[in-house]
C-alpha cells in the first residue's frame, strides 16, 4: 500500500537543497547545490527534484536546458557521478508513485529527454527501472580505504610501487592555497587536455576551479608535487572529499616529468590522508569516455582491482519531438552511435 502524503517538490534554493541532502546523508560532491552552480551554464537551471512520503525520500538533481529555437527543454546531469539518492522504506508502490510524479513533471515542463551519469557507489537502478535505459559504460577504479594503509599498498602493481619509490625521493607534496598555485594547476590541466585532444567541455573556467576550492559544502584539496631540486610543479590534482567519499577529480602533469609519473605520488598521498580521515571510498574514475580498456584506466587499475560499474541513464520522454529534433538538426544516426541526446550531437563537434 502506498504511504499517504506523497509529493514531488522542485528545490532551487540552497538552504532547502542542503537540508534534503543532510537528511539523506549518503551523498557526494556531485549532488550538492554548490557543485551544480559551479558547473552550470548561465542559461541552465539547477533543480533538486524531491519526492517524499511519510516514510521515505528520493532526491534527483538535474540541470534543465532550453532547446534552442523551440519551446522545449531537456535535462542532464553535471559532470561527475550523480543520479538519484534515497532514504527510508522504498516499497514497489512507492517507486511506482515516484516515477508517475516524475513523468508528470517532465511532461509539464516540456522536457524531451533526460540524461544522467549515475554514481558507482549508490544503488540507483530500481529507482529508474521502466523509464528509459540504464547502460553500463565501463568501470571505475575504487581504492578500498577501509583496509589498513599497508594492506592497500600490497595491492599496487609492481610498476606503481617502483614509480612511488622514486617519487618519494625526488618530490615533496604541498597543498596549494594561493592564486599562483591555482594558476599553476590550471596551466598543467589545460596542457593535459591539449595533449589528449579533449573536447571544449573539459576546458573549465577559472571561476569553476575557484568555486570548488572556496565551497564549504565539500572539501577540495589542491595537491601539488614539487621537485625538491628545482622547486618546479611536476604535477597537481584536485581531490574532493564529501562525507566519506573522496574523488580524484581533475589533474595535470608537467610534460617534462611525464616519465616519472608524479601524479602517482599525489594519489598515494590522498589515499593515506583519506584513510586517516576514516573515509570509505577513493574513486579514481575510469578511462577516457568511460572506457575500461585504455591506458588511463590501466594506470588507475595499477592502484586497485576494486572495480565498480559506471552506468548512465537515458530516457526519451517525448519520442515524437525527439525524432523531429534529430531530423531538424540533420543528424544521421549510425548503428554504433551512443551520443545522447542525439539532436545535440553537433554541439560536441
Amino acid at each position: 500500500m502506498l504511504p499517504q502524503h506523497t509529493k514531488l517538490d522542485i528545490i532551487t534554493e540552497k538552504n532547502a537543497w542542503d537540508r534534503i541532502l543532510k537528511n539523506i546523508q549518503t551523498y557526494d560532491v556531485y549532488h550538492t547545490y554548490n557543485y551544480h552552480h559551479a558547473t552550470k551554464h548561465e542559461a541552465h537551471q539547477a533543480v533538486l527534484l524531491v519526492y517524499t512520503t511519510n516514510t521515505s525520500t528520493i532526491a534527483l538533481p538535474l540541470l534543465l536546458r532550453p532547446i534552442e529555437g523551440t519551446p522545449y527543454f531537456d535535462a542532464t546531469s553535471v559532470y561527475g557521478y550523480v543520479g538519484p539518492l534515497a532514504s527510508g522504506n522504498l516499497q514497489p508502490d512507492t517507486l511506482k508513485d515516484f516515477k508517475q510524479l516524475l513523468q508528470a513533471f517532465f511532461e509539464k515542463k516540456h522536457i524531451v529527454s533526460v540524461f544522467s551519469r549515475l554514481h558507482p557507489f549508490v544503488a540507483q537502478t530500481a529507482m529508474l527501472d521502466g523509464m528509459g535505459t540504464t547502460t553500463h559504460i565501463g568501470n571505475v577504479v575504487n581504492i578500498d580505504i577501509t583496509l589498513p594503509v599497508d594492506t592497500q599498498r600490497t595491492l599496487f602493481s609492481k610498476t606503481t610501487k617502483r614509480y612511488l619509490n622514486k617519487c618519494y625521493k625526488q618530490f615533496h607534496v604541498k597543498t596549494g592555497k594561493t592564486a599562483a598555485d591555482i594558476a599553476a594547476f590550471m596551466a598543467l590541466y589545460y596542457e593535459n587536455m591539449d595533449r589528449v585532444q579533449a573536447t571544449k567541455a573539459y576546458y573549465f573556467s577559472e571561476a569553476y576551479f575557484q568555486k570548488l576550492l572556496e565551497s564549504t559544502d565539500f572539501d577540495t584539496q589542491l595537491l601539488m608535487a614539487i621537485d625538491n631540486t628545482t622547486n618546479t610543479v611536476a604535477a597537481a590534482a584536485l581531490m574532493i572529499q564529501t562525507n566519506t567519499i573522496v574523488q580524484y577529480h581533475l589533474s595535470g602533469t608537467n610534460a617534462a616529468y611525464l616519465h616519472l609519473s608524479p601524479i602517482r605520488l599525489l594519489i598515494d598521498t590522498m589515499r593515506i590522508k583519506a584513510t586517516e580521515a576514516q573515509c570509505t571510498h577513493f574513486n579514481l574514475g575510469g578511462g577516457l569516455g568511460g572506457s575500461s580498456d585504455d591506458a588511463l584506466f590501466n594506470f588507475k587499475a595499477s592502484f586497485s582491482k576494486d572495480f565498480k560499474a559506471f552506468k548512465v541513464w537515458k530516457y526519451i520522454v517525448n519520442t515524437e519531438v525527439y525524432n523531429a529534433l534529430v531530423t531538424q538538426n540533420n543528424i544521421q544516426e549510425t548503428n554504433d552511435d551512443t551520443y545522447f541526446p542525439l539532436y545535440r550531437k553537433h554541439e560536441a563537434d
